[in-house]
């Protein structure tokens, strides 16, 4: 598996993975750096001398990486590739659709109306270019007390399967608030996690 990470601008992935190490050139190609359990991982943020630099560039410019990041980099024989991608429906997202042979679109969304007005957009773009949608993942689905299981809902009741619904794709499920799962994230340690966070996709006939 290999993980794309087309946010240029915010670049986390290699954090999450705890990867420090950059990115290896033979002069015609690049290679991403590998995780401890063999996930690829392809980031701006293993291109830049330190992990906090910011990133002040134009839109065509940030393009052109996400373009490079597909087509000069020496990815291998992959089962999946993930394209991690900014909210909206920006440059990033517009040069993805129209530039990598996607086999389709996983939309992640949350309970609040904003998130939900945002991702509708994106929706609607997808729809535009033909790109086919999977399913609608939503994040911060309501959280689970420690103490007592009691299920509670931190951003307001779950939209996920109402969008789905709306727009008439799969719903793939909720993902509640973990601060477990943020912790292993900030250090570096999010495979710990990660075959129970991506299992609903990954179980998924693409």
């Amino acid at each position: 598996m290999g993980v794309l990470d087309a946010d240029i601008t915010g670049p986390s992935l290699p954090k999450m993975f705890g990867i420090k190490s950059g990115v290896k050139s033979n002069g015609s190609a690049l290679f991403p750096s590998i995780s401890k359990n063999g996930i690829r991982v392809m980031s701006l943020n293993l291109l830049t001398a330190n992990e906090d630099d910011p990133v002040i560039w134009r839109g065509p410019v940030i393009s052109g990486t996400v373009k490079q990041f597909w087509t000069d980099v020496a990815w291998g024989d992959l089962d999946y590739l993930f394209v991690d991608l900014p909210p909206g429906t920006g440059d990033v997202p517009l040069t993805v659709m129209q530039s990598l042979p996607l086999n389709g679109l996983i939309v992640v969304s949350s309970p609040q109306d904003l998130a939900v007005m945002i991702v509708s957009k994106a929706i609607r773009m997808a729809q535009m270019m033909n790109i086919p949608i999977i399913g609608l993942v939503e994040n911060m689905s309501g959280a689970v007390c420690p103490h007592c299981n009691e299920h509670f809902e931190l951003f307001g009741p779950s939209r996920g399967e109402e969008i789905a619904q709306k727009f008439q794709i799969p719903y793939i499920g909720g993902l509640p608030v973990d601060p477990s799962f943020s912790r292993l994230c900030d250090q570096g340690k999010i495979e710990e996690n990660i075959i129970v966070t991506f299992l609903p996709i990954l179980s998924l006939r693409i």
